[in-house]
């Protein structure tokens, strides 16, 4: 008697489960029907219109919003193109310019297209803080407000600078984003860099601080390939008291940029930054690195060298001699006036 209870049981389950999706398909195919309307996607577009996305937007609600802007024929034939491909959940928030009148495939593509979102905010691995301000103007952020964020913006415990903590990345933000908020993403993702790099290590040698400081220093003075070695260079000269006696320190002073060749003359600026005149590493970031240079601040090449340089782009040679640095002074002198090095400025 037992086993047939549980059979009449599992029978009765059975039936109520194929009368809900019995019941689930027939609401997905009237709210979506088999062959929702669109447009071709041959239609050529003349004119544009402004769709604003919000952080966390749903696939539903961005299809209302396009079809209401006349951007698709109806929300189901964008939903359905937005179900099956995951690239959809990136859409950026902020607001895109995108096709009138396309079909749903071409929707989707314009707004996973960065080029098509406005008030974008791109920090390149390498930049300064001087060059991703004018971008929060251009993101509609008045002057007082980037004042105000650049002031308020919470730091890691121990960092006084924000040079440095704007973590390279394409950013995209809604309408009315404080720029606080704005840079403390950026500054967040740092840290997240910053640990995953391995800076609050107790093995390093260096505090987190200073190895941002080399980080900088790294991004800005070779090719990736070089990272590591070039972070051991940097140990290499403060373990022996001598001067680190690079270029990007000045150009970093100077803003300037655009020139491998620095004049006799620029090395006596008056800076605690000029690594020509001041031992040790400079008192800040020179520029706010990516997380290859933060891997390589913190995990060095073991080597002895003491002197590197490009001889040609891409051509970074080290060595532990002077007179080996000075004969590949002499090739790069060459290169230089040859004008090997105008196309990688």
């Amino acid at each position: 008697m037992k086993i047939k209870t549980r059979s009449i049981q599992s029978r009765l389950l059975a039936i109520g489960i194929l009368i809900v999706l019995g019941a689930s398909f027939i609401l997905v195919s009237r709210s979506f029907p088999h062959k929702a309307p669109d447009f071709s996607c041959d239609t050529v577009s003349t004119s544009t219109v402004s769709i604003s996305i919000k952080a966390g937007e749903t696939g539903s609600s961005i299809a209302s919003s396009l079809f209401a802007a006349g951007v698709v024929k109806s929300s189901e034939a964008y939903f359905r193109i937005a179900v099956g491909e995951p690239k959809s959940q990136t859409v950026a928030p902020g607001n895109h310019r995108i096709d009138v009148g396309i079909c749903a495939k071409k929707a989707l593509e314009q707004l996973l297209d960065y080029s098509r979102v406005t008030g974008l905010i791109s920090v390149t691995e390498g930049a300064w803080l001087s060059e991703i301000v004018p971008q929060l103007y251009a993101a509609k952020m008045s002057t007082a407000d980037v004042a105000s964020g650049i002031r308020n913006v919470v730091k890691p415990a121990g960092f006084t600078s924000l040079e440095g903590l704007l973590f390279p990345a394409q950013y995209s933000f809604e309408i009315g984003t404080s720029a606080k908020a704005a840079l403390q993403s950026m500054v967040d993702r740092a840290s997240a860099e910053m640990q995953s790099a391995g800076f609050f290590e107790k093995s390093n040698k260096f505090s987190p601080q200073k190895l941002l400081i080399v980080a900088s220093l790294i991004q800005a003075e070779g090719n990736t390939k070089d990272f590591t070695k070039i972070s051991q260079v940097i140990r290499n000269r403060i373990e022996i008291g001598m001067p680190l006696q690079f270029d990007s320190t000045v150009h970093y002073v100077k803003k300037s940029r655009g020139s491998v060749f620095l004049s006799t003359q620029s090395t006596l600026i008056n800076s605690p930054y000029n690594t020509y005149k001041h031992y040790g590493l400079p008192p800040g970031p020179i520029n706010n690195p990516g997380s290859e240079a933060m891997v390589a601040a913190a995990h060095p090449l073991a080597g002895n060298w003491l002197y590197f340089i490009t001889v040609a782009p891409f051509d970074t040679r080290f060595t532990d001699n002077l007179n080996q640095f000075n004969i590949w002074k002499v090739e790069y002198e060459k290169n230089l006036k040859a004008g090997k090095f105008r196309s990688s400025q």
